[in-house]
């Protein structure tokens, strides 16, 4: 008979404390091994019958999540903020360790999609492009602070425009202030360049997915919308139901969905439809 064994990994930058449950949920095995693949996939190549492995949603998730795929029979990424029976009692990470083996045993765990359909290149540059985006965004409004701070009307795109930025920084009287805002301008022009760069590259890699061209197809959604939305979608299949689809996609198209944890930037402002 086949025994099933269920690992719980607490992961840190410089190591990762496991521990390894049996099918009577008894732990079995406890250690700590470095964070290097070579360590990892040694104790794991050490173990018998089916493995079950769990950890966090993390820096490290997804480097671990293909990892340990092809090595083990089952890998769940669990959304940690879930995770309740982690803030109860002492925390340490053996016990981190201990309580996520716990949960995977009695499949309490709720899970946090990692896909493998192809589309990593792409969801790679749409966060570089969502995360340039926000830079770019933060960088307009120290511009404008700038200005407001020193009682100067700022209103409108004109404040941005290279044309006119002479005679907006010949405004500013104080020579440290003026310098500080020339330093903004540069940044602004630095990432107007790189957003440039990013998008052409997300688009390139968008057209070569059929996806893409059928969600171009529907109202309101653009080449940009529909790449954003086609490398954080991945798949409509990851979700049970169109209610839990609907929100999500909402969520990145059009901003901040109302009562919703935000993990990426918007490419837009919220719209009710």
């Amino acid at each position: 008979m086949t025994s099933t064994k269920y690992i719980g990994m607490d992961v840190h930058k410089e190591s990762i404390s496991i521990a390894v449950r049996n099918d009577a949920g008894k732990i079995v095995m406890e250690c700590v091994v470095e964070t290097k693949a070579s360590m990892i996939l040694q104790f794991i190549d050490g173990l018998r019958g089916d493995v079950h492995v769990t950890l966090e949603e993390g820096t490290w998730a997804a480097w671990l999540y293909d990892l340990l795929k092809p090595h083990v029979t089952k890998v769940v990424v669990c959304d940690p903020r879930r995770n309740a029976l982690l803030q109860e009692g002492n925390q340490n990470d053996r016990v981190d360790a201990r309580k996520l083996a716990e949960l995977l045993h009695n499949n309490q765990l709720r899970s946090v999609y990692h896909g493998d359909h192809g589309l990593r290149t792409l969801k790679e540059l749409v966060r570089s492009y969502l995360t340039i985006t926000q830079d770019l965004s933060r960088v307009m409004t120290r511009v404008k602070a700038i200005y407001r701070s020193w009682a100067i009307p700022c209103t409108g795109k004109q404040v941005y425009a290279p044309r006119h930025r002479a005679e907006w920084l010949a405004k500013i009287n104080e020579p440290g202030v003026r310098r500080r805002a020339e330093f903004y301008y540069q940044q602004l022009d630095a990432l107007r360049c790189l957003r440039q760069e990013v998008r052409r590259d997300l688009l390139a890699e968008s057209k070569k997915h059929q996806a893409w061209k059928r969600l171009c197809g529907i109202p309101s959604i653009g080449p940009i919308r529909a790449a954003v939305l086609l490398g954080i979608l991945q798949t409509p299949h990851r979700f049970r139901t169109k209610r839990q689809l609907s929100p999500f996609s909402r969520r990145y198209l059009f901003g901040q969905a109302p009562g919703a944890a935000s993990c990426e930037p918007a490419v837009g402002k919220y719209r009710t439809p």
